[in-house]
Order: C-alpha cells, then sequence, then structure tokens
C-alpha cells in the first residue's frame, strides 16, 4: 500500500486529480449544513428520528444527510438524474435526439445543455412539494419547524433548493472533468459514506448493550450478512462473459500481421449502480407529488401503497430496476457497432459470420448476462431490506447503499488503475497489470 500511494505522488497529473476530488467531494459536505433560511433544523432532526424508513429517509440516504440538516443541498442530486433519465427516454422516441446521440461530441454537449435545463425545472417542481411538506409538518407532528410559513418561504426555499442542485450538478461535472471521474456517482458515494459512522452507532445502540431488543447473536448474523453482500457485490462487478474473437492473418511485403486470438468481455452487470439510482429516482416522484396535491385522495393511495420496505414498493423496485438494468445496457453498448469495428480490424467470432450475424451473436449473449446482472442487482438492493424491517437496521446498511458504495469504490480505483498503467508503475493493488478490473 505505501509503495502505491509513492506511485500516486509520482504522477504529478493524477495527484492533482485526486486532490481536486477531494477538494469538491469536502466542499459539498461543509455545504450539507448550510440550512434553508427560514427553517429550525433542531425540529427536523428529532422528526427525523421517527421516519428513517419512509420516503424522507430515503431522500436524507441520496441527499447525504442534507434532509435532516434542511440544507439547500436537500434535493441532493437526484433531479440531475431524474432529467438525465427522460432524455434518455426521449432519446428513444425523438429522431432529433436520437441524431443527437450519435454525433459524438457535439451531441454530448447539447443533450448535456438539455439535461441542466430538464435539472432546473425538476428541482424547481421539487422544491415547491418540499417547502409544502415542509409547512405541512410545522403544522401537525414538527411544530415550529418553519418559522414563518406563506408565500415568501416557498419562494425563498425553492430558490435556495434548485441552486444547491445546479451547484451539486455543477460539482458533478467538474469532478468528472477535472478530477478522478464518474463525479455524479462520487457525490451520492460521499454522501453514503459520511452517514456510515453514525449508522454504526445507531446500530450498536439497537443492540441489548445498550439497553436494545437486538441479541448479541442477532448482531453477529447482521454483519455477516453485510460482509456476505458486499463480497457477493465484488464477485458479480468483476464477473464477465468472454467471447472468443480471432484475427486473420494478413502479409503485407514480406511480413505477416494478425492471426492471434484474444476475447471481448462484456460484464454481467453492464449499468454498474446506474439502475437502483434512476429507479431510487423515479419512486421518489409519488412523494413529491403527495406533497404538491396533499388533498388529492389518489396521492394517498399512491403514497400508502409505495412505501419503502413494504410489499408493493419492492416489487416496483425490482421491475424498476430490470428495467434500467436492460434500457442502460442498450444506451451505452451497441452490438451492430461492435461487430462492424471487429469486421474493420477483421477479426471474427469463431462459428460465426462477420457483419449482422455476430451483431445478433453478441446482442443475444448480452441480453442473457444482462438479465442475470439484472437479477443480483434486484436482489441485492431488496433482500437486504428484510434486515431494516425485522431489527430496525438503518437505511446506510441497505442493499442499494452498499451496491452504490462498493460499485463506485471499484470505479475510483480501475481510475487510479488506468492512469498508473499509462505510466508504467504498478497498479494501486500492487503486482503486474491491473488487479481491479471495471464496470465498462
Amino acid at each position: 500500500m505505501a509503495s502505491s500511494i509513492r506511485n500516486i505522488s509520482s504522477v504529478p497529473e493524477l495527484s492533482k486529480r485526486l486532490l481536486y476530488t477531494i477538494g469538491m467531494l469536502a466542499a459539498y459536505r461543509i455545504g450539507v449544513f448550510v440550512s434553508v433560511p427560514g427553517v429550525d433544523r433542531s425540529v427536523m432532526e428529532r422528526y427525523m428520528q421517527t421516519a428513517r424508513t419512509g420516503f424522507a429517509g430515503l431522500f436524507d440516504l441520496f441527499s447525504g444527510g442534507a434532509m435532516k440538516q434542511l440544507s439547500i443541498f436537500a434535493l441532493g442530486i437526484m433531479p440531475y438524474i431524474s432529467a438525465s433519465i427522460i432524455l434518455q427516454l426521449l432519446g428513444v422516441v425523438i429522431p432529433s435526439l436520437e441524431r443527437l446521440q450519435k454525433e459524438g461530441e457535439a451531441g454530448r454537449k447539447k443533450i448535456n445543455q438539455y439535461t441542466r435545463y430538464g435539472t432546473v425545472v425538476l428541482a424547481t417542481i421539487q422544491g415547491f412539494g418540499i417547502s409544502f411538506w415542509l409547512e405541512s409538518l410545522s403544522g401537525s407532528v414538527a411544530k415550529g419547524m418553519v418559522l414563518y410559513s406563506g408565500i415568501g418561504f416557498n419562494l425563498m426555499t425553492v430558490l435556495a433548493l434548485t441552486t444547491g442542485t445546479a451547484l451539486l450538478m455543477w460539482m458533478g461535472e467538474q469532478i468528472t472533468e477535472r478530477g478522478i471521474g464518474n463525479g455524479i456517482s462520487l457525490i451520492i458515494f460521499a454522501g453514503i459514506v459520511a452517514g456510515l459512522p453514525d449508522a454504526v452507532v445507531q446500530t450498536f445502540k439497537l443492540s441489548t448493550f445498550e439497553g436494545g431488543k437486538i441479541e448479541p447473536m442477532s448482531m453477529i448474523l447482521i454483519g455477516l450478512v453485510i460482509v456476505g453482500v458486499i463480497a457477493v457485490i465484488v464477485f458479480f462487478e468483476r464477473g464477465q462473459r468472454r467471447i472468443p474473437v480471432q484475427y486473420a492473418k494478413k502479409v503485407v511485403g514480406r511480413k505477416v500481421y494478425g492471426g492471434q486470438s484474444t476475447t471481448l468481455p462484456l460484464k454481467i452487470n453492464t449499468a454498474g449502480v446506474i439502475p437502483p439510482i434512476f429507479a431510487s429516482s423515479v419512486l421518489m416522484f409519488p412523494a413529491t407529488i403527495g406533497n404538491l396535491f396533499p388533498g388529492a385522495g389518489w396521492v394517498g393511495w399512491i403514497q400508502a401503497k409505495l412505501v419503502p420496505g413494504q410489499l408493493a414498493y419492492n416489487v416496483v423496485y425490482v421491475g424498476l430496476i430490470i428495467f434500467f438494468c436492460y434500457f442502460y445496457t442498450a444506451v451505452t453498448f451497441n452490438p451492430v457497432d461492435v461487430a462492424d469495428n471487429l469486421k474493420k480490424q477483421g477479426g471474427f467470432i469463431p462459428g460465426i459470420r462477420p457483419g449482422k450475424r455476430t451483431a445478433d451473436y453478441i446482442e443475444k449473449v448480452l441480453s442473457r448476462i444482462t438479465f442475470g446482472g439484472a437479477i443480483y442487482v434486484a436482489a441485492v438492493c431488496v433482500l437486504p431490506s428484510y434486515l431494516q424491517s425485522g431489527f430496525g437496521v438503518p437505511f446506510y446498511f441497505g442493499g442499494t447503499s452498499l451496491l452504490i458504495v462498493v460499485g463506485v469504490a471499484l470505479d475510483t480505483v480501475q481510475q487510479i488503475e488506468y492512469h498508473l498503467i499509462s505510466r508504467n508503475y504498478e497498479g494501486f493493488a500492487g503486482g503486474r497489470g491491473p488487479r481491479v478490473r471495471g464496470r465498462r
């Protein structure tokens, strides 16, 4: 480990990127404690102690504790993720957006611009929902939370929350461009990791040692389950299906080129941590709608059915995860382009004709392993939730948070590996060559 750290410090560009990333994440964590004007966050903290397992707890998880602090970052980065989902879905049905997605760097910049506009719109809508929700709480279960209610408070809250989301969006893009990469995922990762020490303390207080109801053997079982889930995540995230590829020999003058054999690696979970993040973002919409229309009966019915940890919520959650696993894989991986590149380079899959047959074969294999990857992601995200309902374990030990933390950590180590190996250093994990296989 010491030699690996020395290797990192020996690469000036990598050191600057890491320091920039750490600095941005530190600024994000400081901003979590900047409260929205006109609220009493101590009242909110007391309320959150009783609402850890509801949508408020889910919001608090993805915002890194900002909801509990009534911070300007209370919406987190979820409006940006929701806008990205909408743009990607529209790209399937709107030809102009589909053309933009295929125009390379220029098209990507244009889509990013549309995503930013969509983020501001969604953050404004959700900001109104949060402000109305806070006023309703202040008049019932959390009296005194809102100091001065009315249209002025609503507008100030919307302005603060929208500005906070826009700032987080900018931070994420800067980390991706000038830092170590995966800016949006790292912001969510930092928020979850920041709450882990408190989660450990809260879990220990539930044990019989501190007057709680959880027996020592149950605590050991919870620890083993958490370690087991982490091991399963690492195993599947590094899992690949390798398709053999043969390159034909070419004679140029007196030299013979090609003829070697290699493999085309396909990740079992090509979509990574994106499906559970997208699914959680979609499931947060009913809570926002409920805050905007508190008197509507159908809204109350939806909120009553979609409670985190309940059967209906888990069924919808699993369905969304499977959908986004396939959808995001289809968006990021094109079998036709891969088959064309193999054909141009003189490569072929043994027993499969180049061109369309190769593309169909790759798509068939990818669909099968994506199904297995989707089932794995859904199981990891849903099954540990029964620990929360049975033992009252905090959200931070749920499958979704563990998947995000482990998956982003593996991706970050992979980015460091690439920087080191490209400069002829040993990898961060030691030894020759990369030790941590990436998600893509």
